[in-house]
């Protein structure tokens, strides 16, 4: 740590936490933020793993199987303010808030006929056509846009679709293994139904590019992607700083484009640098995140070296933003991750844990009907505990110690330049 470096030490659930309480610890103080124990929807269907693009795809249904599964033998799915609700596969009117009518006509047409149409995206490497894949990905879109109108209307205060998050698909266009964009139609259903602010925080390894583009002149939504550069990672051409909203809706895209090697202490130095700021600047009515699992070092598709108790601490803070910023009202999505065992699992669970208000202990062991679950179906060794090893997470908060040399925050100051004075906001501020 440099010196006069201000230090965070956020701590796992533990014999001295309350189940559902967060507690970051500073250097010379100690300060509690307690979201209240509130309910939550698990939005869950077992044909939500139909969603599949064949054998050999990063983007194996399992993950999600292993998820719920783990989620079920740590008993958070029969908790006494957890509901796993049922819900309806959008429609054409529901996806046509953001898809082409041209391209949903497209994808129904691939999934009948297992015919390509690579023009729109469909049948290529990254988006195989397979059988039914309109409604797959139809389900999927109607399990986030029930989570949000659940949210919303004051059903439930927190909602989690673990098996969406479906970032990249583009109006008229699947992309990168996203045929459908779940969470960019679900704040377009929030819009439509009385929503003034939607704040969409994205912690996926890839840049939120689908939800980006499709709000990108609309002051209403403020869009911020932590993620990998696209200098070395897919989409490639979008994710700069420099994108932060059309000509109506100025500072309205937040990117912050972080360099190959960026693990749990630098991610979170930038995600305090920049995601809290802008939240309360914007001050959303309800905000929807989208939890990719693959900025973990063990994903075979990316370069960042997260661990599992990085991004516990991830989901964590969202919570808390949540709460503090737009009274809980959390709508929460998977996304991308493709280690299929050793990491989504887990995290998944932890942000269900995290959803529900009641955090499992990282050094807790997994159950053994669950790593029996992973043998049968994968022919794999299950993580055998909750942890990576990293039971606190210190961050090097922003206010001090910044390094121009640094590359982190190099990325994390193009970021501020570029969209802080939109939201009335210092760039300089704190260093």
């Amino acid at each position: 740590m440099r010196a006069g470096t201000r230090a965070v030490v956020i701590h796992a659930t533990r014999a001295d936490v309350p189940p559902g309480r967060y507690r970051e610890v500073m250097s010379s103080d100690s300060s509690a933020l307690s979201p209240r124990n509130c309910g939550l929807q698990v939005l869950w269907d077992e044909r939500l793993t139909e969603y599949d693009f064949g054998p050999g795809h990063p983007m194996n249904p399992v993950r999600v199987e292993l998820t719920i599964a783990l989620a079920r033998e740590f008993g958070l799915l029969d908790a006494p303010n957890v509901r796993v609700e049922a819900f309806k596969a959008a429609d054409d009117a529901l996806l046509g808030l953001v898809h082409e009518d041209a391209y949903i006509a497209s994808v129904r047409h691939s999934g009948q006929t297992g015919l390509p149409d690579q023009r729109r995206g469909l049948g290529t490497p990254d988006n195989p056509v397979f059988l039914g894949m309109h409604e797959a990905s139809a389900l999927i879109t109607g399990a986030s846009v029930a989570g949000a109108r659940a949210v919303w209307t004051g059903e439930t205060a927190h909602a989690v679709n673990i098996s969406g998050g479906l970032h990249h698909a583009l109006a008229g266009a699947a992309s990168g293994f996203c045929v459908y964009n779940d969470p960019a139609v679900a704040i377009a259903w929030l819009l439509d139904n009385g929503a003034e602010r939607v704040a969409y925080v994205d912690i996926d390894v890839h840049h939120g590019d689908g939800v980006q583009a499709a709000f990108y002149d609309d002051p209403r939504v403020l869009t911020v992607s932590l993620h990998e550069t696209p200098r070395t990672l897919f989409p490639h051409s979008t994710g700069f700083p420099q994108e932060s909203g059309g000509p109506d809706a100025p500072g309205s895209a937040v990117n912050v484009a972080l360099p190959p090697g960026t693990g749990d202490a630098a991610w979170l130095r930038a995600f305090e640098a920049v995601v809290p700021p802008v939240l309360r600047a914007f001050a959303p009515q309800i905000m929807v995140t989208q939890h990719g699992a693959d900025a973990h070092a063990l994903d075979p598709l990316a370069h960042l070296i997260l661990s599992v108790d990085g991004q516990r601490t991830a989901h964590a803070r969202l919570h808390a933003l949540a709460h503090e910023i737009c009274g809980g009202r959390w709508l929460a999505t998977g996304g991308g991750g493709y280690e299929l065992v050793q990491v989504v699992p887990r995290a998944w669970t932890h942000l269900l844990a995290e959803a529900a208000g009641r955090p499992i202990d990282p050094a807790a062991g997994t159950p053994d009907a669950w790593r029996d679950l992973v043998r049968r179906r994968t022919d794999e060794i299950a993580p055998r505990r909750m942890t990576d090893g990293t039971i606190e997470v210190e961050v090097h908060t922003w206010e001090t110690g910044y390094d121009p040399a640094n590359p982190v925050d190099q990325a994390v100051l193009a970021t501020r330049r570029a969209v802080f004075p939109e939201h009335g906001l210092d760039p300089m501020a704190d260093l």
